[in-house]
């Protein structure tokens, strides 16, 4: 039967915010000169991401185990531990324990669909950029019944307006916009808590990544995005999807960049991104 993607967030937010807990508390980094080897004698790459932001990393819950985390990001975490010759385990985290697990480097690397910001370049290895998309946008998603109040960014201010902490989103929301000037900017730890916030009249408007704001909103009725009335421009730098990796790990970082170039020279990873964004629409309402 399929599932709500609301109702598979909220049933599984408790166990990802206590495997995030034990994460950031757990000793910290191991210390070794060379993370690359370590994996390989290990067997393992440890990803982490945060399993909600389809169709680059959700939860498909007809499966078992790590085969329910798919999606595009999951595929790629897959080439890479190919590349290397190891397993791969996934490690579900809220977004900002992903961050924080591997600038810690308590995890090998984040695949959670990353952008470059400047905090993130000084504190961790970044790829190079992938799936660089002219149509992917950031706008916001609103009620379907106040869509029509909206015709630019500046109809935010004295809104109620909602974004995840330490995200690509929050950094666009305060270039855009002076941030003093809205009615509230609430933070929370997982886009989709910032949907269900205003699908139940406790925020106003939540800002997202187009295609996920989209899939969101045909699976659960009654919201929707409005790129036509505000979208928040992305400068050069932000452009295109990374893979962190703990500071100094740079040979790992150049496996990555590696499988990078070859997914970007074929187009295989804009195929698995379009595949996913079409199987995650089939995850919708029951």
């Amino acid at each position: 039967m399929k599932k709500n993607f609301a109702r598979i967030a909220a049933l599984a937010l408790a166990a990802l915010t206590s495997a995030s807990l034990a994460g950031c508390s757990a000793s910290s980094a191991d210390t070794t000169s060379n993370r690359l080897e370590e994996i390989k004698e290990r067997g393992v790459l440890q990803v982490a991401t945060e399993p909600y932001f389809a169709p680059n990393e959700f939860i498909d819950p007809t499966k078992e185990g790590e085969d329910r985390y798919v999606g595009s990001d999951i595929e790629l975490a897959k080439a890479i531990a190919d590349e290397i010759g190891v397993d791969l385990e996934i490690v579900p985290l809220e977004f900002s324990a992903v961050l924080a697990s591997v600038t810690s480097g308590k995890y090998d690397l984040a695949i959670s669909a990353l952008a470059w910001t400047p905090l993130r370049g000084e504190q961790m290895e970044m790829s190079i950029g992938y799936h660089f998309d002219d149509e992917s946008l950031y706008t916001v998603l609103v009620r379907e019944e106040d869509a029509a109040s909206y015709s630019s960014i500046d109809d935010l201010k004295g809104k109620k307006v909602v974004c995840q902490s330490g995200s690509l989103q929050e950094q666009l929301l305060k270039d855009a916009i002076d941030v003093d000037e809205l009615g509230e900017l609430l933070y929370v730890s997982a886009t989709t808590d910032g949907y269900l916030m205003v699908s139940e009249g406790k925020a106003d408007a939540c800002v997202c990544a187009g295609v996920n704001g989209d899939l969101y909103a045909e699976a659960n009725g009654g919201l929707t995005t409005i790129p036509d009335a505000i979208n928040f421009p992305v400068s050069d730098e932000y452009a295109g999807t990374r893979v962190g990796g703990p500071k100094g790990e740079t040979e790992l970082m150049d496996v990555v960049n590696s499988v990078i170039e070859e997914l970007n020279e074929s187009g295989q990873y804009n195929e698995w991104y379009d595949e996913y964004a079409e199987y995650a629409g089939t995850l919708g309402l029951d």
